[in-house]
């Protein structure tokens, strides 16, 4: 895992929604919802008639639980290789290791903390984990490149525009290409906070890295809980994060916006709690 910058992890976790989209038996209602077809062992076909349908029930959008988003942007991202909130020495989904993934153990409801998933039931059925179980065995291989085959930023959480009610832990900035992980150090992306009286956005310290079995995908821990105010979050120009083939990036799902004087980009800006 590549490191940057001395700081502690905010904690996330959880997982799904409360039931709504699954019948008695734990079966999607509409198997292959939006054109997904038949539950296959692979993140697109779990995202389409599990995550999508059933999880985004709760789990969407700035008012997530522990800050998961299981919208089709956003999970991959946020599940794999990341540690839980409520037992953060496990990974969300260890890559290779379905018993050792809290995702698997909330769906199973044998996680040491909190209730079972989709909250209240009805849940998922054995055959539906096991197909869960299987795509993590495999290696939790990510979902089919469907943006540009150039190196493309695709989605940021928070997104722009978004008002939190807590602070974010982490924030998730995911790509379609493998970073080099040489090119990322504590300048590559970082936090501002704006202070009205001062005109100013200072820098806010943060980890930055890339999570086990997820080098697509890079995620900010401010070093404190964020509180209400207004947050961007800006990432360096030149030189850049580049892919393992030495690309910049491009935007896709946010558009790049010049970072006032500096020759950087803003790829979110986000509200936490009800500053005007």
């Amino acid at each position: 895992m590549v490191l940057c910058t001395a700081a502690a992890s905010l904690l996330i976790g959880g997982c799904a929604g409360n039931g709504q989209g699954l019948d008695a038996n734990g079966q999607p209602l509409m198997p292959g919802g939006a054109g997904g077809g038949p539950l296959t062992a692979d993140f697109d076909s779990i995202q389409a008639n599990v995550f999508t349908p059933i999880c985004t029930v709760c789990h969407a959008g700035a008012d997530a639980p522990h800050g998961l988003r299981l919208d089709a942007a956003d999970s991959y991202g946020l599940l794999v290789g990341v540690p839980s909130a409520e037992v953060p020495s496990l990974l969300r989904v260890k890559a290779g290791d379905p018993d050792n993934s809290y995702l698997i153990q909330k769906l199973e409801g044998h996680a040491a903390v909190g209730a079972r998933m989709p909250l209240g039931g009805p849940y998922l059925s054995n055959d539906v984990i096991a197909v869960i179980r299987q795509w993590i065995t495999a290696g939790a291989l990510p979902p089919t490149p469907n943006a540009p085959a150039a190196f493309t930023l695709l989605a940021v959480a928070p997104a722009a525009g978004e008002v939190l009610v807590e602070s974010p832990a982490p924030i998730m900035i995911a790509f379609n290409h493998e970073l080099d992980m040489t090119r990322i150090d504590p300048e590559s992306v970082r936090l501002e906070r704006r202070v009205e009286a001062e005109a100013q956005m200072p820098w806010l310290p943060s980890r930055i890295g890339v999570t086990p079995g997820n080098a697509r995908t890079l995620l900010l821990w401010p070093l404190e809980p964020l509180s209400d105010g207004h947050y961007r979050v800006v990432m360096r120009v030149s030189p850049a994060l580049t892919d393992i083939a030495g690309e910049a990036p491009r935007a896709a799902a946010p558009a790049f916006e010049a970072a006032g004087d500096s020759p950087d980009v803003v790829i979110s800006t986000f509200v936490i709690g009800t500053a005007p």
